[in-house]
């Protein structure tokens, strides 16, 4: 069972203060994408004394640990989801700006072959697909 983002700080010696405690549950417990701001709203709502300024810096801190994985979806926030998840991708709604995470075994073959076929061995990669929802056909 992949290990909390307390735990994984614990393990590195990285110091946790009780903000930092609060954050880190928020984001756990985070099933979408959030940004920074809807970060510090649910954690204010837990420990009014965090700032926006503390959030910004935890949050920067997580990732620059390796706790968390910053996403850029074209709406021009960043957005976060914890690093220890079973790998997946990204599809993007453009008009509501949903995002809805999948897997498909054939898109992982085929990106595994092209990288084969160009000489190299995929190591890792990020997909997002950005799409606008198909116009349902009248009858």
């Amino acid at each position: 069972m992949p290990k909390t983002i307390i735990e994984r700080c614990e393990e590195k010696g990285l110091r946790l203060t009780d903000q930092r405690r609060t954050i880190a549950a928020v984001l756990e417990e985070s099933t979408d994408h959030p940004d920074v701001e809807e970060l510090y709203n649910r954690a204010s709502k837990r420990d009014s004394n965090i700032s926006l300024a503390t959030l910004y810096r935890t949050v920067k801190l997580f990732e620059d640990w390796g706790m968390l994985d910053k996403h850029e979806f074209g709406d021009g926030r960043a957005r976060y989801e914890t690093a220890d998840r079973d790998h997946h991708d990204h599809l993007i709604d453009l008009t509501t700006g949903q995002v809805i995470e999948f897997v498909d075994k054939d898109i992982e073959k085929l990106q595994e072959k092209i990288a084969e076929k160009l000489g190299y061995r995929l190591v890792d990669h990020r997909m997002e697909l950005f799409a606008t929802p198909l116009k349902k056909d009248k009858k």
